[in-house]
């Protein structure tokens, strides 16, 4: 079979958008199957729907990378996004042509400085896992490349500080995992441009000629669909080793000034993007809502037989649960226009349904507890505070997290396994709660402060271990009917 080319795609017959020839005006740091999947998709429709007409030059971040490889396919791939939008099952097919070439700075480290005199780029985008943001003060600026992303980014922005005369640098993109990871990576560079004596004057370029942004990337990326690979190559016609999925939805929150819209016609092309001068609301968002429900689904699920995400969403007692939890107690206590995170919700519960994606419960439960600490808490406190009252889902939820690891059979800290371990058998449910909830070390303060909370837990707790999930959680939904679906 032939390999995916410009060629051999349109032997094949396929009449979908492609821009063979176009200009290079972004640099990417990572070829997974993440940025695939959703920065150069989002630069391929922009340039269908926008004629942005923009290439990107891909540079490798690792000696293991697959830059060349690439090259190969001449920087196309095929993208599949799959998912549910409502009542409807999108399973769309897309060649992705928005790549230009691929870059291995090991093996051409001269050819990825050079990119820095292309006056025409001026973005650059980066995701090298969240491990990639990190100082590393062995790299020298001799090195040829330095090993960490950071170190090589330093290299090749003063490398444009020299050949523009201190003129034009970049607007950067980071959509690493971690908080603030715009902020962390100015830092990093800042400190590599100190440590090599690299100048005052380029310090300043730095701070007053580059943009920084901090952003939050939200899609679910699957990446390589190898039992299906081969399946789908035979059907489009052509062998493509680079073959993508991810679900359709899709979120792109930027930290910046409002002329990064002005320079990236993202809203022309109408994606899903905003531009803000602070990202933390959506941040916010995504964790209460999205990871929030996650969080506080799997105990419940899992005790109630349930083994994937769809299907307890399918779940008439747990879906309504879910539904309720989120609706009536964590979207009260996000600073940001209800309509808004009504309707992000509605895609939270549209993208637990997607038929493409096993989402495994007990995936989703390895550290529960810290997770429960970051995702849910913040959201119990905050009710209190606004409402005066507990909410109830979310204590019963918890009640459930502790019958959940006093069964035993969790992925966690050896700390918190093995204070399951111990405490469980030996203490009532009483004491138990009193050691548990006032452990600072699992919550970062005494949760029995909160009032009522320790009470509440217990009583819910007693209900599930006496008469099981299945049971407590439908006596539960019955006496909180409000007639909410």
């Amino acid at each position: 079979m032939k390999k995916l080319t410009y060629e051999n795609l349109k032997e094949a017959g396929y009449e979908g958008f492609l821009l063979e020839n176009g200009t290079e005006r972004f640099i990417q740091f990572g070829e997974g199957n993440f940025l695939r999947g959703f920065v150069d998709y989002f630069i391929d429709v922009m340039n269908e729907k926008a004629g942005f007409g923009a290439k990107v030059a891909v540079v490798q971040p690792i000696p293991e990378g697959r830059a060349e490889l690439l090259n190969t396919q001449e920087g196309l791939y095929t993208l599949y996004l799959r998912g549910r939008a409502g009542d409807r099952v999108v399973n769309e097919k897309r060649v992705i042509s928005s790549i230009g070439r691929g870059m291995d700075p090991y093996s051409d480290f001269e050819g990825f400085l050079k990119l820095a005199e292309n006056d025409d780029i001026r973005f650059i985008v980066s995701n090298t896992t969240e491990a990639g943001i990190v100082y590393d003060g062995t790299c020298s600026f001799d090195d040829m490349p330095p090993v960490s992303f950071p170190a090589k980014l330093t290299r090749l922005l003063y490398e444009r500080f020299k050949k523009s005369g201190g003129g034009k640098g970049y607007i950067i993109l980071s959509c690493e995992l971690i908080d603030d990871n715009g902020k962390h990576l100015k830092d990093a560079v800042m400190r590599h441009a100190a440590d090599w004596e690299l100048g005052d004057d380029f310090s300043g370029w730095l701070d007053g000629e580059n943009i920084f942004c901090s952003t939050l990337v939200d899609r679910i990326v699957t990446g390589y669909p190898g039992a299906s690979a081969d399946e789908l190559n035979e059907e489009n016609g052509y062998e493509d080793m680079f073959l993508d999925t991810a679900e359709c939805f899709g979120l792109w929150v930027i930290e910046g000034p409002e002329k990064i819209g002005e320079i990236i016609p993202f809203e022309k092309a109408g994606l899903p993007v905003i531009i803000t001068n602070d990202h933390r609301p959506y941040k916010i968002r995504k964790v209460r809502i999205l990871n929030g429900a996650h969080t506080s689904m799997v105990p419940v699920a899992l005790m109630c037989g349930q083994t994937i995400v769809r299907d307890s969403m399918k779940d008439g007692s747990i879906g309504r649960f879910v539904r309720e939890l989120v609706m009536e107690e964590v979207i009260p206590t996000i600073d940001l226009p209800k309509d808004e995170l009504v309707k992000f919700a509605e895609d939270v519960f549209d993208r637990f349904a997607n038929p493409f994606i096993d989402h495994r419960l007990k995936d989703i439960s390895l550290n529960s507890i810290s997770k429960w600490s970051a995702r849910v808490k913040p959201s119990l406190k905050d009710f209190v505070a606004v409402k005066g009252s507990l909410p109830e889902r979310i204590v019963f939820a918890f009640a459930a997290l502790v019958a959940f690891y006093k069964r035993g059979d969790t992925r966690d800290s050896e700390e918190v396994t093995g204070f399951f371990a111990d405490a469980a058998k030996t203490a009532d449910n009483d004491t138990l709660l009193d050691v548990f909830m006032s452990n600072e070390k699992f919550f970062g303060e005494d949760l029995r402060r909160i009032k009522g909370l320790k009470e509440m837990t217990l009583e819910y707790l007693d209900d599930i271990e006496r008469n099981g999930m299945r049971t407590a959680l439908e006596t539960f939904i019955g006496e909180h009917d409000n007639g909410v679906d």
